[in-house]
């Protein structure tokens, strides 16, 4: 069995089928690629880095979407960010690759680069998440993750490291002029300590979506009210969210 074969392999119980696209999906998926200057020997793994389970499910069979393709490319993501840090970041220790990475590679970094290529108007959804908008950052962060995927899968690690290299290029370079990304929490626990009597806590708002890829939501509330809210892969990054957006409201961070 091949890697593309593994990767879209139908999980037992489930029937699922090769959606046809029209020529016109076709067409915009094709200058999709050209625009991120990629070039996909399968137009159609693209197309299932691009489908929301929400709107796979209103087919039956279910049609193939991109969730397999976002666990892959969030690996794929972490790999190459690892691997520029450690050619171009060599005074750097273990720990601080790690917190740099982790800066670099923070929902709202992916959100944002997500809606400057331009995925929000290609991502395929069902009623359920359009209720939400075509901006849900978890979707975008998703789908985003799916399509470094998919590039790996159609066309290697090569390729998929290189546009990673050059996708997230602004922001190695911010690093290398800002240094390693903030402690959004800490930095949220000195100006509440320095504000007393004022306390400061989190709370988990919601967690959702497969064991593999779980998505967790927080609050940072000072004096039990709600100033930030911030989504991520984990509790802690969440509650970093939560932090840096409400250091935001309060001014503190432009």
């Amino acid at each position: 069995m091949t890697i593309d074969e593994k990767i879209f392999e139908e999980p037992e119980g489930e029937e699922w089928v090769e959606e046809v696209l029209t020529n016109k999906r076709r067409a915009e998926l094709k200058k999709f690629a050209e625009k991120i200057g990629v070039k996909f020997k399968h137009i159609k793994t693209l197309h299932v880095a691009l489908t929301h389970k929400s709107y796979a499910n209103e087919f039956e069979p279910r049609i193939k979407y991109n969730e397999r393709l976002e666990f892959l490319g969030d690996a794929v993501l972490g790999l190459a960010t690892a691997t520029y840090l450690f050619e171009h970041f060599t005074h750097l220790k273990e720990g601080e690759l790690t917190k740099t990475r982790s800066g670099i590679v923070r929902q709202s970094t992916l959100t944002r680069v997500a809606e400057e290529i331009g995925l929000d108007e290609l991502l395929l959804l069902g009623p359920t998440e359009l209720a939400f908008g075509r901006g849900r950052n978890s979707n975008l962060e998703d789908a985003l993750e799916a399509v470094i995927g998919a590039i790996y899968l159609d066309c290697g690690w090569e390729v998929a490291r290189d546009y990673v290299f050059r996708q997230f290029g602004a922001e190695f370079e911010r690093v290398k002029v800002t240094g390693i990304p903030k402690d959004y929490k800490s930095k949220l626990q000195e100006t509440i300590q320095s504000q007393p009597p004022k306390k400061l806590s989190y709370a988990e708002l919601s967690a959702s979506g497969p064991d593999h890829s779980r998505t967790f939501e927080a609050a940072a509330l000072i004096d039990g009210k709600i100033f930030g809210r911030g989504v991520g892969r984990s509790k802690k990054a969440a509650e970093q969210e939560a932090a840096r957006a409400a250091l935001e409201k309060m001014g503190i961070l432009n």
